[in-house]
Formats: structure tokens, sequence, C-alpha cells
């Protein structure tokens, strides 16, 4: 997929955030640097604790950066909060869906909550369980759906108000294979209309194929950025995988598989 040249969606430019506990501060983000073009996709890479859903957090407005700048869309996340939150979507490890509700019911309460008129939010409503293969099953609750079709609801909730950035943490996490190709496909078909993309990935054959450009986030900072083919020839890998392996590479006598998540117990609900 070609870089656009439509100038950055996403700017940050040394992003800080630490989180003080009684335990202790824990620096999460020491001077992120980041540029996403607009109509691209941008895959997040880091092992756990690295501050990728933190990056999310904050760029989505939901948590406050210690320091740093960030543009989203256009609007400084600071002084221009409410426009950055009307230009993106998010989807988050947890799906947002209600499950006590139908599919239909779902769609058209996040039609109101981004003031779609009656007429206008059903189209919008019929479009999306259509795209997404939910219109079968849009009158039943949403607790009778599988793990795929509640994941693909949950980003069609996301797309009701048309965002220009949407950020996807981890989104399909627990997905089958079929249905997490299910949801690359529409992820391209978001860039191919002009979404830009930040997305956060634990599956590097995921960034692989979807990403336009790749960004590994380790020790608090960006520390290798590039198309997933320039990353490997630089690292002479043949594959994601081996780069990441390379670019972070625990301490001696650290076990990476004990990190913590990078958001703290009492800070997660305001990232989801």
């Amino acid at each position: 997929m070609p870089i656009s040249t439509r100038g950055p969606a996403i700017e940050v430019a040394g992003l800080r955030k630490t989180y003080r506990s009684k335990s202790g501060d824990q620096l999460v983000l020491d001077g992120v640097d980041l540029v996403v073009p607009a109509g691209t996709v941008t895959a997040l890479l880091g092992p756990n604790g690295a501050g990728k859903t933190t990056t999310v957090g904050v760029l989505s407005t939901l948590l406050k950066a210690d320091a740093g700048t960030v543009r989203v869309a256009g609007h400084d996340i600071a002084r221009e909060p409410d426009a950055v939150r009307a230009s993106i979507g998010v989807t988050g490890q947890i799906t947002a869906v209600d499950e006590l509700l139908t599919g239909t019911e779902n769609l058209r309460l996040m039609a109101d909550l981004n003031h779609l008129g009656r007429a206008a939010g059903r189209r919008r409503v019929s479009d999306l369980l259509e795209r997404f293969g939910l219109a079968d099953a849009a009158a039943k609750p949403v607790a009778t759906y599988s793990g795929g079709m509640k994941r693909k609801l949950d980003l069609a909730m996301t797309l009701v108000g048309a965002p220009s950035v949407v950020f996807l943490d981890e989104p399909t996490t627990g997905l089958d294979p079929r249905s997490r190709r299910t949801l690359w496909e529409e992820v391209r078909a978001l860039v191919e209309s002009g979404t830009t993309i930040l997305l956060t990935t634990q599956y590097l054959e995921e960034a692989d194929r979807l990403a336009d450009a790749v960004a590994v986030l380790h020790g608090g900072r960006i520390v290798a950025e590039g198309t997933p083919d320039e990353l490997k020839a630089v690292h002479a890998a043949g594959s994601l995988d081996d780069v990441f392996l390379a670019l972070t590479e625990p301490p001696a006598g650290t076990d990476a598989a004990t990190a913590e998540d990078d958001v703290p117990a009492d800070e997660k609900e305001n990232v989801r």
C-alpha cells in the first residue's frame, strides 16, 4: 500500500507519561515521537508493558500526558479534546458492546450519541450491519453472538460517526483465524476509503500484512520505524518476529513473560 502524501493524521513529539502509586512512580512513555501519515496503517509494536495501550489512551484523550505535544486529525489533544474526540474512533482490547441489547440497538445507541438524525442514523446502522455481515443477527441479543461477531459489532460501533482516525488496540486478540482475516479485510477497506489506522497488536504477521509502517516501542521510546520490508532489511531478518525479538531483548536475568500490563489497575477502566 502506498504511503499517503496528504500529510500527517497523527503527530506526536516528546510524549511522556508516568503513573504514580504508593509503590513508586512508573515511567511508561519517555519521549515518544511518532508521525502517522493520513490514509495509512501504522502498527505500534512492543512487548507487554511497553506502553502501547497507554499511548492509545493519551492519543484518544482518555489519559492525560505529563509532557509533549500531540495532534490528531489536525487538533491539539490538550487544547482541543472535543474536536479530537469528534474525529476519532477507538476499539479497545475489551469489546464495548452491551450484550443485553441487540446488534441493531447497540448501533442505534451509537448513532444517537453521534447526533445523527433519525433517518440518517437508521441508514448508517443498516449499512454497517450489511457491511460486517451482521444483518441476519441484527435483531438477536448480543449475548448470543460469537466472539468474532462481537468484535465485528464493536468495530462497526466505532465507525458509526465516520471517524477520520481509528485506534485499534489489539483488536483481533482471541479471535479465530477466519474472524481475524475478516477483520483484516475491514481494516484494508477503511484505509482504501481514506481512514487512518493506528494499530497495536501482538500478532507480528498481522502487522506485516496490514501495516504501511511499523513503529517498535521499547523502554518508553520508539526504537525503530519503517516499512515491514525496511525493518527486515536493516536487521537482516527473515520476518518481523526476528526484528521484534532483536529490538526488544529483555535485560539478562529478567523474564519477559512476567511483564505487567502497561496500565495500572486503577487506570484500566479509563482506557477501555
